[in-house]
């Protein structure tokens, strides 16, 4: 049987920070609000997202500090590189969202940027902070974890 593949996903922008610095409780896919000059910005795969989060401003979702850089070839109806950009989710989903970032120690953090067929998707996560001894011990297992292939890869 033929496995299936997510056709017409194309990733641009990964948060890598992410996921060492955070620990993610549930994740949500979200549509962004975006000029023109703005997607033709990321479909070129400029876009930077790891100092990003996600705020809660009268009752939506906006995405803080993302950086899409200025795309050269428009011209006076270009975007400013660091605006607060809209998330597109369902009232349910925001009121969720709300809920769990009231919480302590809770935040929204963004994960990857993708396209969709053809729509711009980032998907966000409810995550909470790590310690500095969490970030050790995951960073000791990652070391593990690549020793490990080597020894199998040896032996083999």
């Amino acid at each position: 049987m033929k496995k299936k593949t997510n056709v017409g996903l194309k990733i641009i922008s990964i948060n890598r920070k992410a996921s060492f610095n955070y620990f993610f409780e549930s994740v949500y896919e979200a549509g962004i609000v975006l000029k023109g000059s703005e997607i033709k910005s990321i479909r070129l795969g400029k876009i930077n997202i790891a100092d990003s989060y996600a705020i809660e401003r009268r009752g939506e979702i906006y995405l803080m500090n993302s950086h899409i850089p200025l795309y050269k070839n428009a011209s006076y109806s270009n975007h400013n590189p660091t605006d607060d950009r809209k998330l597109l989710l369902n009232k349910r989903e925001i009121n969720k969202l709300i809920g769990k970032i009231n919480r302590e120690g809770f935040t929204i953090i963004p994960t990857k940027i993708y396209f969709k067929k053809g729509k711009a998707k980032i998907e966000i996560a409810v995550a909470k902070g790590k310690k500095q001894y969490d970030k050790r011990q995951a960073k000791k297992n990652k070391d593990w974890q690549r020793d490990k292939a080597r020894y199998v890869r040896k032996t083999s």
